[in-house]
């Protein structure tokens, strides 16, 4: 990475994505240009990692990190954030390698984040589906379904506010990336996402839902799968079951299984 004061750092979470990463990259590089990016490869045995390491070989703003093996979006990205913390970025964006994000919309959502001289910046800046003026574009009807279900059930089980919990498109302030317990965390799959959302919201982080158009991937294959889905569903009922739960009187001692 680049010898320079830093500002944001791009965590780009790889499998199998040998087929749309540069584009991914090259879309980075031009919409926000004093970004550093930082690819996260799980073993991906289409040489993503490999393919990866050429455009960095090539670009100091560009720097891999490789693991032996598909270990769950949720701990890359916990990786990400501590080598972010680390390296004294103030901004670090979370978005997916497979261009379902677009690059384009960069911009507006660090804009977000910053805030300006009438608006304060968000702490955390979460690229919204479900709002007005969010799409989707190439999902079929049973995917807009389990994304919606899941996020209603989400919002009503965790008693949140947010209207797009699973939403993977953000940019975080490290200010207040440095508050959550990254070691604590639960979640390895995508409810990651719902995680951390959820646990901003409660720490009383200002968040900003930005509407983007989210793109089905253009090439590779879909990683949602039902274990995927099961994991992230009992996670949050779990949670939602915590935050019911009766907390023991003082002179009581809650034990923890």
């Amino acid at each position: 990475m680049r010898d320079r004061a830093r500002d944001v750092l791009v965590v780009l979470p790889t499998f199998e994505e040998r087929a749309t990463l540069p584009a991914t990259i090259a879309g980075v590089r031009s919409h926000a240009p004093g970004a550093d990016i930082l690819v996260i490869d799980d073993g991906s045995p289409d040489g993503t990692g490999r393919l990866a390491e050429e455009i960095a070989a090539a670009d100091p703003a560009v720097s891999v990190l490789h693991r032996p093996g598909k270990q769950g979006l949720g701990t890359a990205y916990a990786l990400g954030f501590a080598r972010a913390l680390a390296g004294g970025y103030r901004y670090v964006v979370e978005m997916d390698s497979d261009g379902s994000h677009l690059p384009a919309e960069l911009p507006v959502l660090l804009a977000a984040a910053r805030g300006d001289a009438r608006t304060r910046g968000a702490g955390l800046v979460i690229g919204a589906r479900w709002v007005p003026g969010g799409r989707i574009v190439n999902w079929p009807w049973y995917r807009r379904w389990v994304s919606r279900t899941g996020t209603r059930v989400a919002r009503i089980a965790l008693r949140s506010e947010l209207r797009d919990l699973t939403s993977g498109f953000r940019v975080i302030d490290a200010g207040w990336l440095a508050r959550l317990e990254l070691d604590a965390l639960d979640s390895h799959g995508y409810a990651f996402q719902v995680e951390t959302a959820w646990t901003f919201e409660r720490l009383g982080c200002p968040i900003v839902e930005v509407p983007i158009t989210f793109v089905e991937r253009a090439g590779g294959r879909s990683k949602m799968s039902l274990g995927i889905v099961a994991e992230a569903l009992a996670n949050v009922l779990r949670w939602g079951w915590r935050l019911r739960r009766p907390r023991p009187h003082s002179s009581e001692r809650e034990i923890t299984p």
